[in-house]
């Protein structure tokens, strides 16, 4: 079973990060709901071993190509951002005191500080490009003008997938000449 999640969530992030076109650098956020993974209602199921399996498939993508991953916190933490130090410096966030646990931030976040260099927590971020797992609502960390994308994974175990990347602001009206590259 755990071979398969992680297989579903390398595939996802893979997919993304292919539609995305994200730099070097970049943010990705992860949205994790372990429970609802095991086909369970929000926070009744914590799992770290299926936060584990997902953390495996994604984690090791996201580090080969030089993006953060930031994890979403639960809603007991008022879904703080877990993140390396770097990362939330370069976007100069201000940091919080949590150290997240399985039933008190999640098994996803939970996994990603134990894992991270150099963890932080923060309140808020501006990702690039993120992964929402089982609806746990990632859209407070994506840049302003989110676009979804369309995966052929519509799953991880039971919990619906959806994603997207950000793309800059169009401005100036129909008169307005726009940069291909930075859609």
């Amino acid at each position: 079973m755990y071979e398969e999640i992680t297989s579903q969530a390398k595939q996802a992030v893979l997919e993304i990060l292919e539609k995305a076109n994200l730099k070097e650098g970049s943010i990705f956020v992860v949205g994790c709901s372990s429970s609802t993974v095991a086909g369970k209602s929000f926070g009744t199921a914590s799992s770290m071993e299926i936060a584990q399996a997902i953390f495996d498939g994604i984690y090791p993508e996201l580090e080969k190509r030089n993006i953060y991953i930031a994890a979403q916190c639960c809603e007991h933490l008022n879904r703080a951002i877990v993140i390396e130090k770097t990362a939330a410096l370069s976007q100069n966030r201000e940091f919080v005191n949590v150290v997240p646990q399985p039933k008190a931030g999640g098994s996803f976040a939970t996994i990603t500080y134990r894992t991270l260099k150099e963890p932080a927590a923060v309140e808020h971020i501006k990702a690039d490009a993120g992964i929402d797992i089982g609806g746990v609502l990632i859209g407070m960390h994506l840049k302003d003008v989110a676009v979804p994308l369309t995966l052929s994974v519509k799953s991880i175990g039971e919990a619906h997938v959806t994603s997207a990347r950000t793309r800059l602001k169009f401005i100036g009206g129909e008169r307005a000449v726009y940069n291909d590259d930075l859609k």
